[in-house]
């Protein structure tokens, strides 16, 4: 008797136990996040890494088991590809607004962020975006934020570095008609006309075109010291190719989106003497840049890109917003993400203005030499 009654106790302890545990397990509680890029097509290999760094930030922060609203959370990305298309983006939006996201991590490209946007902002649900166009967070919406410099910074500076700097006084201008191409060429060619440079020719392609044979033939006759283009690096490499073997001596300039490894891959010896610029500080100058630069390769097994580590913070930013505010609803955290001052990867201070745009974002120009990046200067950040 006396045994079956300790038999009873055990098994009986051992339900108590297994009931605790899934009531433990029961207060975990799901928090979805969505994700948007190019995750397909010409420009997957922005979208890849733009997404590694937001991966990077939700494993961290559930390794850390964190408590908000007295229950443990743990978020989920809902990631879906945008395919870098307007259309496919709005249509990619309200899925994931559907889907109940707390909040979002993307878009990628000013065309398909912007007109998304509005949906977020609908929704009440807080955007973090990669997008670089002005007009992402001048549409008077509360609720979009940058991960990078807008275009308006990067534009002027390295319309101002390319006369004042480089001494480039005749400069043709391409764009490739996207939001962020012909936004960034415009402030290129404002603060370069500003520095005394004169504009020779301006001309526009598309972000799908891989032939500019007759756009360079045209440029080549008015002879410009440079030539500017707004746009990704699947056409800008093609574009420096066809100018070496057409004779072009102008060296090509761009910004972030060109200063890619697979630019330099794809443009082959063609790409030496090209000039790009990127928002904030060189990677191994960054705040964090060495830290992070370990636990990327340790995670994904490969170097960093370009954007990853501008992912990273903005993903932290909206979890730092949710822990301070001890709530994922987006009504509450909301308010708390728009006062975000925090130490990042990036910066020492990751800060938004009233807009949403960062306060401390810097400027840095790079050539290639002899196949690599290398750093020219770095203007403001901090």
């Amino acid at each position: 008797m006396q045994h079956k009654m300790k038999q009873l106790a055990g098994a009986t302890l051992v339900a108590a136990m297994s009931l605790a545990g899934t009531a433990n397990a029961q207060q975990v509680e799901d928090v979805k996040v969505g994700f948007a890029g190019p995750m397909t097509g010409a420009q997957a290999h922005y979208g890849k890494d733009f997404q590694n760094g937001i991966t990077l930030a939700v494993e961290e922060m559930n390794a850390s088991k964190p408590v908000i609203g007295g229950k443990q959370v743990h978020f989920v990305l809902d990631s879906a590809d945008d395919q870098a298309d307007p259309r496919t983006g709005t249509t990619v939006a309200q899925k994931l607004v559907d889907d109940g996201i707390k909040g979002m991590l993307g878009h990628f490209n000013s065309g398909t962020t912007i007109p998304a946007s509005r949906i977020y902002a609908n929704a009440g649900i807080p955007e973090i975006a990669m997008a670089t166009a002005p007009e992402y967070t001048q549409q008077g919406f509360k609720t979009t934020f940058r991960m990078m410099t807008s275009d308006t910074q990067q534009g002027s500076v390295a319309g101002t570095f390319a006369v004042k700097t480089l001494g480039m006084k005749k400069i043709a201008i391409v764009d490739d008609r996207t939001a962020y191409g012909q936004g960034l060429a415009d402030q290129f060619e404002k603060a370069a006309k500003a520095s005394g440079a004169t504009i020779v020719d301006r001309e526009f392609t598309n972000d799908k075109a891989v032939d500019f044979k007759s756009i360079l033939t045209k440029l080549k006759s008015v002879n410009p010291d440079l030539i500017y283009y707004g746009g990704a690096d699947s056409q800008a490499a093609p574009m420096v190719k066809q100018m070496k073997t057409l004779g072009v001596k102008a060296p090509l300039m761009g910004g972030e989106m060109v200063h890619t490894p697979t630019f330099l891959s794809l443009a082959g010896d063609a790409a030496n003497g090209t000039v790009a610029s990127l928002a904030g500080l060189p990677l191994d100058q960054m705040p964090g840049g060495a830290d992070y630069i370990a636990k990327y390769k340790k995670r994904f097994n490969e170097d960093v890109q370009t954007y990853s580590p501008y992912a990273y913070d903005g993903a932290m930013a909206m979890f730092d917003a949710m822990k301070k505010a001890n709530s994922t609803d987006p009504a509450k955290y909301l308010p708390l993400l728009a006062k975000t001052d925090i130490p990042a990867v990036t910066t020492t201070h990751l800060e938004y203005d009233d807009h949403g745009d960062l306060k401390n974002g810097g400027i840095t120009l790079y050539k290639v030499v002899d196949g690599k990046w290398t750093t020219l200067q770095s203007v403001g950040g901090k």
